[in-house]
């Protein structure tokens, strides 16, 4: 046997021995060919990496908080989606969470003269507690929720309420005639409608209306028009059809008065004929003699 065949024999032996334990063929799941790395190791580097941690305890106590405040407030979002009630019903879950969140990026300083917005905010490139708060509060800022709640104290406005009154006013005419014939429905709840589209059309020009309230309005123009086949001549369109009347008749206007203008001037140039002078008379009646 030459060396290259011994060789290649002892490389098998080597392979067989790695491969085979008590004459049985090592399975891939083994710890023999064990690939992940021991959870007891992983366990210890998690250890090592909290005792490593480089923010306070009233730090840490602000970021719990805040991440409480965050479940709170997404936890209130996700009911409210359908209908839209994110601002009327999830305005203490935003007010409580805009208060952490101002907490720690401001330079207030905590009891071992720490500030926390340096450690939460600016410590390393993701800045992960800004971008949670910044998607929240984008929403808050799209829905103008603002205008629907009060500066002075976390509570709705009187306009925003005073709308909701008239909504339920509404709803409840909607509830007690909508079985059976619409007509009915149609007839008595007439008035009801009517104060609450001039109510949101004010609070549209006044710029007091959020989407709660807006969501609202187009569901109930939807079940008055749609589902209960309703009709009513909305007050801002009067003007609009003023003017597509003016629109429609002009032309027939227009050429009423150009036929009027020609017969005028036919008048003007058909002239009667000049009546003949005395004297040219007198002369005709002395040639006759």
């Amino acid at each position: 046997m030459s060396f290259n065949q011994n060789t290649l024999l002892v490389v098998l032996s080597c392979i067989c021995i790695s491969v085979c334990v008590s004459g049985e063929v090592v399975s891939a799941g083994s710890p023999v060919f064990k690939t992940h790395v021991d959870p007891l190791y992983s366990l210890n580097l998690l250890t090592a990496l909290n005792d490593y941690s480089d923010i306070s305890q009233y730090c840490k106590d602000l970021l719990d908080l805040f991440g409480n405040q965050y479940v709170a407030y997404v936890n209130c979002l996700v009911p409210a989606a359908r209908p839209v009630k994110v601002c009327q019903n999830c305005f203490v879950n935003f007010e409580n969470l805009n208060k952490t969140y101002t907490n720690i990026s401001s330079d207030e300083v905590g009891p071992a003269g720490e500030v926390c917005r340096d450690s939460l905010l600016r410590s390393d490139r993701l800045m992960l507690v800004f971008l949670l708060f910044s998607n929240l509060d984008g929403i808050w800022e799209k829905s103008n929720c603002k205008n629907c709640i009060s500066s002075d104290s976390p509570s709705l406005t009187n306009d925003t309420l005073y709308f909701l009154a008239m909504l339920n006013q509404t709803y409840n005419c909607f509830d007690q005639y909508q079985q059976g014939n619409h007509t009915e429905l149609c007839k008595n709840c007439k008035n009801t409608y009517r104060d609450l589209n001039i109510l949101y059309s004010e609070m549209e020009k006044n710029y007091t209306m959020c989407i709660d309230i807006e969501d609202a309005m187009n569901v109930t123009r939807r079940r008055w028009s749609k589902t209960f086949n309703c009709s009513f001549p909305r007050e801002e369109n009067v003007p609009i059809i003023a003017v597509s009347s003016f629109m429609l008749f002009l032309p027939i206007i227009f050429y009423l008065s150009s036929f009027l203008h020609s017969e005028q001037k036919k008048r003007k140039l058909i002239q009667p004929k000049r009546v003949p002078q005395y004297s040219s008379l007198m002369n005709i009646q002395d040639k006759l003699s």
